[in-house]
């Protein structure tokens, strides 16, 4: 029988590629990135990351004894082929399907995923506790954090190469270099490195790497006449070498043979070692080599035509709503800034920052900081709006409190992502916005119900003197029409959006309103659009409450410490004693899958949300 990869077939785990001889090495890569481009076209997912980590998933598995030796990947959407190699080939067609494989490494989805990653700049932090604890016990193995540069330029790798640089333990940390994270990456760091990878300074590294290194002496002398050989290098020298590190490359991070014999000398080494890999996004494949963005995270397509735009006329998404508002608010307010901390595309500031590029501030993996940026610039009378992710904003809590809801300052929170991602799983869902904001005094915090509330109650948010978040969840909503003015919504004020029997009243915080109204139809149920969390409509609320025998609330959101808590604190404060039934993101992560569907399963569609209120009700 002729199979379409044949040498892969072989391959159940990385004891099958250890027994592969070095030289089937590059057609084991050829057929893997095959496989890859097949897999990812059927299924949808990270792509041109995963193009570019190949050989290196290669090489690594090849020379270190995994699962005894550990391997950290930073964020972990460069992690297919580590799936691919390491027994999971045949369950690739469910990936980021519900009850599938992950998009990201799962300690309870193998044992070869050696620490859970899907945020930035924790794998240098993770491997340095791995490798201090084989110290502690007595263990002789190695361990091997994967970075890459866009995740280099964050505070967190920084601290832990300053804390693993004096740390006696045996600990590599491979910088994957391809100088594109999601968005460019920006900063001075990444500058400094591009330059050590311009002109003849990357030509003579490249020539050094393929004569040099594959003769293979040791490391120390190799590092020397490398250096020799390529001047430039003294500066990653310095760089690295100032933490403590032994410093080893730039590598040519596609050439297979190089990286096994460079790894294979490093782990005679002992103490922490940086090895310094160029790869490319999209390696392999022209369309998503020439733009590694539009390939970075695509649906399903066919990989011998590529990405085709959909004839369909396209639902405005909330991302799409809120670039479209920061350009009109820039436009009509010159104190506007923005901000992102390397989430330009994600968050849809494309357009606002070719149209106001000097009010335009992309701050690299960096949450922390730019929130405290962002304090220090309403500090002088600009209006900052920061765009960023709901489950980024969590790395930025102390900032959120200390520098700008203390001080009380004018900053806007546009919260994208909202509630369930889907196939990104519970790693970037916004389930706890609600509960860790709502508990912050000064802080306001909206809850747009459909794309026309969103742009609304983002002027309003602006209007304030005070800090104030605005969640929205990832994709379309209800489709509701969008003007173009930047009139605002009264603040912290609901509306009755249906008006029903006595029985029961819906309280909707959100997109949830849609569902709730549905169901209320054949519950007879009155629907209060809340809008904000905070500052609670406690007027309406009370109104509402003294008018209905019983209340709903329902968020997409963690039900503990949400928003229906919120309205339970507030009907206490007012002596008032009714039903409650709180509907929302139960104690507990929610898996990967169609967001449909994860809805669904928690009861937030609109069959649930009736089910759930008859059963309680009846």
């Amino acid at each position: 029988m002729n199979l379409p990869f044949p040498l892969l077939q072989t391959i159940d785990g990385p004891d099958d590629l250890r027994r592969l001889a070095r030289g089937q090495l590059e057609q084991l890569s050829t057929e893997l990135r095959a496989f890859l481009l097949d897999s990812v076209a059927k299924t949808g997912g990270h792509l041109s990351s995963n193009l570019g980590t190949v050989e290196l998933t290669v090489a690594l598995h090849y020379v270190f004894n995994t699962p005894h030796d550990r391997i950290v990947w930073d964020v972990g959407h460069q992690t297919y082929p580590h799936k691919i190699l390491t027994g999971r080939r045949p369950r690739m067609a469910s990936l980021r399907q519900l009850g599938g494989l992950s998009g990201f490494p799962r300690r309870d989805e193998s044992e070869f995923d050696a620490f859970g990653t899907a945020h930035s700049s924790t794998s240098i932090s993770a491997a340095l506790g791995m490798a201090l604890a084989s110290r502690i016990k007595g263990e002789e193995r190695h361990t091997v954090a994967v970075i890459g540069d866009g995740a280099m330029t964050a505070g967190m790798a920084f601290e832990a190469l300053n804390n693993a640089g004096v740390m006696d333990c045996n600990l590599l940390v491979i910088l994957n270099d391809n100088d594109m994270s999601i968005s460019p990456p920006v900063g001075a760091l990444n500058r400094h490195l591009a330059k050590l990878l311009s002109g003849q300074f990357y030509a003579a590294a490249k020539n050094a790497s393929k004569t040099v290194l594959k003769g293979a002496p040791p490391l120390w002398e190799l590092a020397k006449r490398f250096e020799e050989s390529a001047k430039g290098m003294v500066k990653p020298i310095t760089l690295f070498e100032k933490f403590g590190f032994n410093y080893v490359g730039p590598i040519d991070g596609h050439d297979v043979q190089t990286l096994v014999s460079v790894l294979d000398n490093i782990r005679q080494l002992k103490g922490p070692q940086f090895l310094h890999v160029v790869t490319k996004k999209g390696q392999g494949y022209k369309l998503a080599e020439a733009d590694p963005i539009a390939y970075h995270g695509p649906g399903k397509f066919d990989p011998a035509i590529g990405l085709q735009k959909s004839t369909l006329p396209a639902k405005l998404t909330f991302t799409q709503v809120f670039g479209d508002w920061l350009c009109d608010m820039a436009a009509a307010d010159p104190r506007l800034v923005g901000i992102t901390p390397a989430m330009r595309e994600g968050s849809g500031m494309v357009a606002f920052h070719q149209r106001f590029p000097e009010r335009y501030f992309d701050v690299g993996i960096a949450e922390q900081h730019a929130v405290t940026f962002a304090a220090g610039l309403a500090c002088e009378g600009l209006k900052p709006v920061v765009a960023i992710y709901s489950t980024f904003l969590q790395r930025a809590y102390d900032q959120l409190i200390h520098d700008v809801a203390l001080q009380n300052l004018p900053v806007v929170f546009a919260l994208d992502r909202a509630g369930l991602v889907g196939a990104d799983g519970a790693t970037h869902a916004g389930a706890y916005d609600i509960p860790y904001l709502r508990c912050i005094p000064n802080i306001s915090l909206a809850c747009p119900a459909d794309e026309a509330e969103c742009r609304q109650l983002l002027s309003t948010a602006f209007a304030q003197s005070t800090p104030v978040a605005v969640r929205y969840p990832r994709g379309a909503g209800a489709g509701v029409p969008v003007g173009h003015t930047l009139d605002a919504l009264p603040f912290g004020k609901g509306e009755v959006r249906r008006q029903g029997g006595q029985r029961v009243a819906m309280l909707a915080f959100g997109t949830l309103l849609y569902p709730a109204l549905q169901a209320a139809e054949s519950l007879d149920a009155t629907v209060v659009n809340m809008r904000w969390v905070k500052p609670l409509d406690v007027d309406l609320l009370l109104q509402v409450a003294a008018a209905h025998d019983a209340l709903v609330t329902v968020e997409e959101g963690a039900v503990m410490g949400g928003a229906g808590s919120a309205v339970l604190e507030a009907l206490a404060a007012a002596g008032v004693v009714k039903p409650v039934l709180q509907l929302g993101l139960p104690d507990l992560f929610i898996e990967h899958g169609d967001p449909v569907k994860l809805l669904a399963m928690q009861g937030l569609d609109a069959a649930g949300i009736e089910r759930a209120v008859r059963a309680r009700f009846a």
